[in-house]
């Protein structure tokens, strides 16, 4: 499928069907699409000023987020993955045409969908507001409202940062964003940010590319601070366990993205290479990379303040589907309840499907309950490296670290198990 994010007075050459979006605006017609002016209105209320490249790689982020709710993956003929072009009007054709191909490798590595990307001239380009302001943060960190960058906020505020805190808005963490922003190290420059993408017809559900946009709002905030004015280069600190972040599969049939890779060493690292070829000093880091969940929990700078805060963040991957409350049984669920185990600490979350050695369909037998039961059985089987296969088959990942730090978030889910009486 094609979708032209352009304004309407663009028409490309050869111009076959194709799904017109308008970003940073409204769709104006119920056959259009648009995604952005609520971000762009956000940005110049608090008077920030991203630069040019920065609100172009943005704008071709938004575009890939909009492709990824408005292209359905039922039609495909495996049924997952699919055909995408995209046309996207920058204000800097030349330089993006030479990045199309690594952003389509990153996308595809993202999404496991085959992307063509084209770049036309005539892109929004953004109006600094006036009195623009340019923030004394020293780095930006993406705060979600889950777990992990609850921690991540407290450990950059204990080692003497004063991060420019990123939220990508969703459903049920809003407030919660906020009240981790107005609590970590006594307060952080905050802005709560959402594509707002609307698409003609129902979305896709899967959603895979919902990160780029997260990691692009944090780019464009990172280019509005005084240090990077003043020539530096800036930290954006991605929040994630290194167990999730890898998300190797648990079983044979959870390859590709079946299983997210929004902070994979991989992906992180293709998009760095792309920042830097744009000349955007952004520093991309996960700071526990190498760390399972329960270490990050154990370890973590403020154990009061984590205590306080730890049960109220979100990890849930079907949060919104059991009216916000944690559904216990995914694997971002299981993955939550065993580094509280780690940890040490009682789990005060309310999970919607709490005994997980129950025997019935909603429990031992759930699919990821299932996988994490048939991971740990194979490992006690047929070895650890046997179970891992190529995971760890990148370029971008430090190998030895990266397996022990896999050998030991498995060995938590198996506690986690043994804990609940999972057969």
């Amino acid at each position: 499928m094609r979708l032209i994010c352009a304004p309407p007075k663009i028409t490309p050459v050869n111009d076959p069907p194709a799904l017109r979006v308008m970003l940073y605006g409204q769709a104006g017609s119920p056959e259009r699409a648009s995604a952005g002016e609520a971000a762009r209105r956000e940005i110049a209320r608090q008077k920030l000023i991203p630069t040019a490249r920065a609100w172009d790689f943005l704008s071709i982020a938004l575009a890939v987020v909009t492709a990824d709710f408005g292209v359905r993956r039922d039609p495909s003929p495996d049924g997952w993955t699919r055909e995408i072009e995209l046309d996207i009007a920058v204000q800097d054709p030349g330089f993006w045409s030479t990045q199309a191909e690594p952003l389509a490798g990153t996308l595809g590595f993202l999404t496991t969908d085959r992307w063509r990307l084209r770049f036309l001239p005539g892109g929004m380009r953004y109006t600094p507001p006036s009195g623009a302001k340019r923030p004394a943060s020293d780095s930006v960190m993406l705060l979600s409202g889950g777990l992990d960058s609850l921690v991540g906020g407290i450990d950059l505020a204990a080692a003497g940062r004063r991060p420019f805190a990123v939220s990508q808005t969703v459903r049920g963490d809003a407030e919660k964003q906020v009240d981790f922003a107005a609590i970590i190290g006594g307060g952080l420059r905050h802005i709560q940010l959402n594509h707002n993408v609307q698409v003609p017809g129902a979305p896709e559900d899967s959603q895979r590319g919902r990160s780029l946009v997260f990691i692009a709002f944090g780019v464009a905030i990172a280019t509005a601070l005084a240090a990077y004015a003043r020539g530096e280069s800036v930290p954006l600190f991605v929040c994630e366990n290194g167990f999730i972040a890898m998300n190797a599969p648990l079983t044979g049939i959870r390859l590709g993205s079946l299983s997210t890779r929004t902070a994979h060493p991989e992906y992180l690292g293709r998009l760095q290479q792309i920042l830097n070829a744009a000349d955007l000093r952004v520093q991309l880091f996960n700071p526990y990379a190498t760390l399972t969940k329960g270490e990050m929990l154990a370890n973590c700078a403020d154990q009061n303040l984590l205590g306080h805060l730890a049960a109220v963040s979100t990890s849930c991957g079907r949060f919104q589907r059991f009216n916000y409350h944690h559904c216990g049984r995914c694997v971002p669920c299981q993955v939550r309840r065993a580094a509280f185990l780690r940890w040490g600490r009682a789990d005060a979350t309310s999970y919607v499907f709490d005994p997980l050695g129950k025997d019935d369909a909603d429990h031992a037998r759930f699919d990821d309950v299932r996988a994490v039961a048939m991971a740990n059985a194979q490992v006690r089987s047929e070895g650890f490296d046997r179970w891992l296969g190529a995971a760890l088959a990148s370029d971008y990942v430090d190998r030895g670290p990266t397996k022990l730090m896999l050998q030991r978030g498995l060995a938590e889910l198996d506690l986690l198990h043994r804990t609940f009486g999972v057969t």
